[in-house]
């Protein structure tokens, strides 16, 4: 699969998410087929932000943290945006990520 082709899935994957909930680069990287792959993941939210319909803040690392938060403008921009869905957020943590985990439940083709 193309780095191109690749990212592409990973972005069918994000606009999925629902407002006020989040996923992990692991669960995305498992739903299009290639487990092994969370930080290529990563690398296809970094690349995103060019993009508005991508919401990248909805991305997090498998235990909440908000690891992607410095590619946003501004210092807090991840963490205000997950904020204004709900999400509570200590210390750039998503306070029980499991009330707010959505698991994509189909592969990606």
């Amino acid at each position: 699969m193309s780095e191109a082709n690749f990212f592409d899935k990973v972005y069918q994957v994000v606009r999925q998410i629902p407002f006020g909930k989040v996923t992990t680069y692991g669960a995305i990287a498992k739903a299009i087929g290639a487990p092994r792959s969370a930080r290529m993941v990563g690398y296809a939210m970094n690349a995103s932000h060019v993009d508005n319909s991508i919401p990248a803040h909805r991305v997090v690392n498998r235990n909440g943290m908000l690891t992607g938060k410095h590619h946003f403008e501004g210092s807090n921009l991840m963490q205000q945006l997950l904020e204004s869905e709900g999400i509570v957020i200590v210390n750039n943590k998503i306070e029980n990520l499991q009330n707010y985990l959505w698991l994509p439940s189909i592969e990606i083709d």
